[in-house]
This record gives structure tokens, sequence and C-alpha cells, in this order.
């Protein structure tokens, strides 16, 4: 009798390969070019198929998610996470926030800090925030020795060599070397960063901050940057977009044509419609939509990942080019190949996307304002497989078809047995 029980739950095990299956969605993939209504089937926490009809019964659980949108989870490149110094006013600091507090619910599963830290205090923001979050966040180190606690970083605070030899000690997180708030009239901020970003065989991002006329964007972007490098806050005020006839000047197309990337980096002050809204008229699409996310710019006109993305839409770049921007390229960007996409065997790092229609008013950094007939909303969160955000339960059971004693069972931490029991 066991043995025959033993068989028939192998059997009904083979006939369920798939842990989770994801029915109904129009699926937008763009790294495989997909961009349809699909099924998504999950085991072992990774992608196992991706088809346009798979069974149910070939699942142990199945969950509807027809008129949804469900892509690769976001990637949000630009963020501030180092919340755990204390230091009000800076973004390594109380400005910094808690990354599980608002990944999951912006439909992102990876966080890139960009520059919090730097070589001095890369490993304690390693102990205290990057290994105890849920979220997968990686980093980019700062080139100045304390990271971003100041906006003036001195040449005394630059050393190449201990950025590179961190990023090795730590490759599995650091993705990039980053400069930020030079207030100086020279390249020394980005010449050092660069340094690093050759001997560690890595990215720069480099926030200008800045705009001084000894050290003009165009030369940075043109000649300074090598390919793969990264501009963020691309759509701030002082950046020159576009010329007296209202087209975009030349040296941005040559700068794109060089292999140097644009990332949005909204933040609360690097943001205007102003220079966006030219830019992707004339099709210059940022590389990655990310949001300088901090607690001022939460609060402010930037708001989350969802919203950023929707200005985009409203501005009128296509949902497939806005999805890329925060999956496949911007996994690119960072080296991260196991990322962004939903082929087989990739981790099942999923988002599910409402598209609300109707009247919509997004602001910009400086009160801007630009109206939009869609928004995108977060609907639900997959991390490896696991529900980590459900906005409307649909991974729950109506509850009056639960066993009677659902949540106090015997058996539980939280059991309690009934009065006049034992």
């Amino acid at each position: 009798m066991k043995l025959w029980l033993t068989l028939l739950v192998s059997v009904a095990a083979f006939a369920q390969p798939f842990d989770l299956l994801l029915r109904g969605a129009r699926v937008i993939d763009p790294q495989n070019g997909i961009d349809g209504q699909r099924d998504v089937a999950i085991r072992g926490g990774r992608i196992a198929q991706v088809s346009e009809s798979i069974p149910p019964e070939q699942a142990q659980r199945v969950i509807d998610v027809t008129g949804l949108i469900l892509t690769p989870a976001a990637i949000d490149l630009h963020t501030h996470l180092f919340h755990t110094t204390h230091i009000p006013g800076v973004w390594a600091g109380d400005n910094s926030v808690p990354p599980d507090a608002f990944s999951f619910r912006s439909c992102a599963t990876t966080f890139v800090d960009a520059g919090s830290s730097g070589w001095q205090t890369f490993e304690y923001f390693r102990q205290t925030v990057i290994d105890r979050a849920q979220t997968r966040v990686l980093a980019m180190i700062n080139i100045a020795r304390l990271g971003m606690m100041s906006d003036l970083a001195e040449q005394g605070d630059f050393d190449p060599d201990a950025v590179a030899r961190l990023a090795r000690k730590h490759r599995d997180v650091v993705v990039g070397v980053k400069t930020a708030h030079y207030q100086k009239p020279d390249w020394g901020a980005v010449d050092a960063a660069l340094e690093a970003g050759r001997k560690s065989e890595l990215p720069v991002m480099v926030d200008f901050g800045y705009f001084l006329p000894e050290r003009p964007y165009w030369q940075l972007v043109t000649e300074k940057l090598r390919p793969g490098d990264i501009t963020t806050h691309v759509y701030r005020g002082p950046v020159p977009w576009v010329d007296a006839n209202g087209r975009l000047f030349e040296y941005l197309w040559k700068a794109r044509q060089r292999g140097v990337r644009f990332d949005v980096g909204h933040g609360g002050g690097s943001f205007v419609f102003r220079n966006a809204v030219p830019a992707i008229q004339q099709k210059f699409y940022p590389d990655s939509i990310s949001t300088d996310l901090h607690t001022g710019s939460m609060n402010a006109g930037m708001m989350d990942l969802p919203t950023t993305m929707s200005k985009f839409l409203a501005m009128g770049m296509p949902l497939v080019e806005v999805i890329r921007a925060v999956t496949a390229t911007p996994a690119a960007m960072i080296g991260r190949k196991d990322l962004g996409h939903l082929s087989p065997g990739a981790p099942a790092d999923i988002a599910l996307w409402s598209l609300e229609n109707g009247h919509f008013g997004f602001a910009d950094a400086f009160g801007g304002r630009l109206m939009g007939r869609q928004r995108l909303r977060c609907e639900m969160t997959l991390m490896g497989g696991r529900v980590v955000w459900d906005w409307n339960a649909r991974a729950a059971t109506d509850y009056p078809t639960l066993p009677p004693d659902y949540g106090n069972r015997p058996g539980s931490d939280f059991f309690v047995p009934p009065p006049g029991t034992r």
C-alpha cells in the first residue's frame, strides 16, 4: 500500500511540473521580442516556460492575471539606500530609504544604490543594508571617500585603487563607480572615477551636479565618458537639449553613437518637461528610466517608479520602450545578464501592471505639469517565484472556502485552543 501511495504521489507530481502558472496576461519581454498574450510557468523559483497556452492542470497553483501586463520585474538604476548612517540632510543618511519599503510595491526587485557610500564606507553599507534586504540591492561605489555625505568632494578624497580593490572584493554586488555633486571647476572627480572604472572594469555613472563653463556637459559625453559609461539626470534643467529652433543638439546624438548611456535619475530637482518632452518627441529615448529615490523625491513630483514611467508614456514614449528602459537595458548596463528578461532558467522576478485610462496630471521637479491619458500601477510583484506584492489579493483565496480554523490550526505558532478544550 505504501509503495502504491508513493507511486501515486510521484505520478501526480510529474503531471504538475510547474509550481505556479500565471495565465492570461499581455506579456512584454523586450529582450526576447515578446509582446502578446502568454502564459508564464514557474518552477523552483525560475522561469520554466512562456507559451501562448499552458494547461492549468500542469501547475500546482494557478493565478488568473487576465487584463494585466506581465513583464520582467523592474530594475531601478538610481536610488539612495544608505539610511543607516543617521546623518541628516545628506543622501547617505536620513535622506536615504530602506529598500524593502519601496521596491516591491513599485514592481521592482532590484535597486541600484548610486554612490551613497564611498570607498571608506561601502562595507558598512553592505553589512547594514545590502545583506539585510529582501530586495536585490546592487551598488555603485562613490569615488569620494565618504560617499554622498557632502556636496564638496576634495581631491584628497579620491582613491581609484581603493575603489577598484573594493569592487573586486564585492564583485557580487558592486556594478559601477559613481561621482556626484563635485563643485570645483576642474575634471578631478570625473577623471578619478574613470580611472577607477578602468581598473575595476566597471561602468562609471556621472552626476554632473554643478554645470560650470570650465567643464561643459557636451565635453563630458562626447570626450570624457567611455562606451558603456552613464550620464544621469539627463533631463536636468542646465543640460543643453534644444537649439533656437527646438531641435536637439547634435552632440547628444554623437554621444549616443559613441555608446554613452543616458539615465533619467528624476530625483527632487533633476527633471524638467521642457527638456524631456522635445527629446521624447524626437525619439531620443533614455536608456534607463530611474527615480533617484530618496525622501525628498518620493514626497515630491517624482513619487515612485510607476509614476516616473507613466510620465514617459504621457510624453509619447511607446509602452514597450518604457518597459525596456526598466528591464533589459539597465540589466545590460550593469552587466547582469541574468536579470531583465523572462527566458527559461532566469530568476522568476516578475512584474504585473495595470494600465489605467483616464485623465492624469504629472509634475516635474520644478512645478511643471503634463497631462496624460494613461497611468501604470503595480498590481503584483514576484521575486524568485514568490509573491511579494499583491495589490488586489489575486494570489489569496476567498476566505469562506478555507478551513474554519485557518490561521489558528494545531502546530501553528499562533494556535490558541477553543474555549472549553485542552
